[in-house]
């Protein structure tokens, strides 16, 4: 596999077993606690990213299967355009720019951690999926629209390693 892919599973990777340190550690209730008023608890964080997978997934797959047909293969060294730079640079350090995000990724907390735990190992499972599925195409000449803003546009190999980024700096507001 492609240095950098792997680089991007290994982060994925990283984020599971930050959520299964955090699944050791939290009782039910310490899941459900928000820190302050206003700020997430660690169960709001995780559905937050299994509502950022889920909407990700059809578009990663559908830039895959676009780089596929473009029967070109992929470069020796992928490169973030600007968009997805800029945005994989600011999540990048947790806490230094703070965002509100989109109604539709705005958690709610009526289901059991148990539940979110394994919706977000299944998600996970699948965005690594879609990372291995693009070694070898020029993903990083296919764009796809942010599901956080259709306007914006960057690449699937953007894209993916902004997902991984994304996970890391709500693990951090989740105490993980």
């Amino acid at each position: 596999m492609n240095p950098q892919l792997q680089a991007v599973v290994d982060s994925f990777q990283s984020a599971q077993q930050r959520v299964e340190r955090l699944e050791q550690r939290l009782s039910e209730q310490e899941w459900a606690r928000r820190p302050e008023p206003g700020r997430w608890s660690p169960l709001e964080c995780l559905v937050h990213l299994n509502l950022t997978a889920e909407a990700f997934l059809p578009r990663l797959r559908d830039g895959l299967e676009r780089a596929r047909l473009a029967r070109r293969p992929g470069p020796a060294r992928y490169r973030r355009d600007l968009w997805g730079w800029m945005i994989w640079r600011a999540l990048e350090e947790p806490g230094r720019f703070k965002t509100t995000t989109a109604a539709a990724f705005v958690p709610g907390t009526d289901r059991p951690a148990a539940e979110v735990l394994a919706e977000f190992r299944r998600l996970q499972e699948a965005q690594m999926t879609a990372v291995r599925d693009a070694d070898g195409l020029p993903i990083d000449r296919v764009r796809i629209a942010s599901p956080f803003n259709e306007r914006l546009k960057y690449s699937v190999y953007s894209a993916l390693t902004i997902l991984p980024v994304h996970q890391h700096r709500h693990l951090w507001q989740a105490g993980g």
